[in-house]
């Protein structure tokens, strides 16, 4: 039954020819069910089985918000199983009756809140960030879009014909809801993103080959050797490099720009920014853990300026604009205010954005 949902699964969860994050997500909660019953019949199943697979996902350490996210999917493997005569109705109905792990009430760890960036923070950041990366912090936090949407956008996806552009990404996370998703882009946006337009309408707006281009150019501004001497620019090249600068960032790449800035920015020390492999393990494991601990503090992601950018919103003018301005897919509101919406999204992002 596994082996066939996860089949259907691969194809299912998929986007612009590529598996989503929620096939990842099904693989791993699918793994401890196949490690403990992976020769049990389906209709052997049941409960205090399922009860069974949450315990080992509790002595391994996740937390209870995960173990409910991933109790959930096994749910969802059993009702697809019964959608394909896989296995008997009354198994869904069985699995329905183990609730989920409360607070307080288990010995899972509760996850970390994603908090708000304070601006502070982000500037002394922006000091160590390249131009590119820098611009892109600055653009999503004053539109509240998420990272994916930042590292994707294109001129030909921005609509400059009004006061306030309305920038309609290509993909997006409640693309499969039949939801439209449009970020309005006000003046101060507006004035980080202009000068990234001036490009062919469908290539990205921020390229890592374009900042890695600006970061050799600065290098060469402050050469002493004579013209003559060295090498020039664009000589010292290797035929074939293993790695290239891409044409656009992905998250993890945008995230892992922003981690490497915190760094300098909040002065992590030496030894853990760089744990030497000639170490034994004992004490490369140690140092890993410490390096984790301390990027945990002082180091923030891209989510967080969308955090900060919603909180100022509903600050100022409630929680249903914040979720407009969002593009939340359960915004307490319906299709027949979705004009309304729309117009208070742009107002809001004219003063503001």
């Amino acid at each position: 039954m596994l082996a066939r949902y996860k089949k259907y699964a691969k194809a299912y969860y998929r986007k612009n020819g590529k598996s989503t994050g929620e096939w990842e997500n099904i693989e791993y909660a699918i793994k401890p069910l196949l490690r403990l019953y992976g020769r049990t019949l389906v209709r052997d199943f049941g409960p205090l089985a399922l009860k069974a697979v949450r315990q080992r996902m509790i002595a391994d350490g996740l937390t209870r918000q995960g173990i409910n996210a991933r109790i959930d999917r096994i749910k969802r493997v059993f009702r697809w199983a019964v959608s394909e005569e896989l296995a008997p109705a009354t198994l869904v109905h069985a699995l329905a009756t183990v609730a989920g792990l409360e607070a307080s009430r288990t010995s899972a760890p509760e996850t970390v809140p994603v908090t708000p960036v304070s601006d502070e923070v982000a500037e002394k950041t922006l000091l160590h960030l390249p131009g590119v990366v820098a611009d892109m912090v600055r653009f999503q936090r004053l539109t509240g879009c998420r990272p994916g949407e930042v590292c994707q956008l294109r001129p030909m996806d921005v609509d400059r014909s009004q006061e306030v552009w309305q920038y309609r990404p290509a993909s997006h996370k409640t693309q499969h809801h039949d939801m439209e998703r449009i970020i309005f882009i006000g003046p101060k946006a507006q004035e980080v993103l202009r000068p990234y337009l001036s490009r062919p309408a469908d290539a990205y707006c921020f390229s890592p080959a374009e900042s890695e281009k600006r970061r050799l150019a600065a290098l060469h501004s402050t050469r002493t050797t004579r013209p003559s001497c060295g090498n020039s620019p664009g000589s010292n090249r290797k035929s074939g490099p293993k790695r290239r600068a891409k044409d656009r960032y992905t998250q993890d790449a945008y995230n892992r720009a922003i981690q490497r800035a915190c760094e300098v920015t909040f002065g992590m020390p030496k030894e853990l920014r760089s744990v030497s492999r000639k170490l034994p393990d004992d004490e490369r494991k140690r140092l890993h853990k410490l390096a984790a601990e301390w990027r945990a503090v002082n180091c923030w992601s891209p989510n967080q300026l969308r955090h900060a950018a919603g909180t100022e919103v509903r600050r100022q003018y409630g929680l249903e604009a914040a979720q407009v301005v969002l593009g939340h897919a359960k915004a307490d509101t319906t299709q027949v205010y979705a004009e309304r919406d729309q117009t208070l999204a742009a107002d809001i992002m004219r003063k503001i954005g």
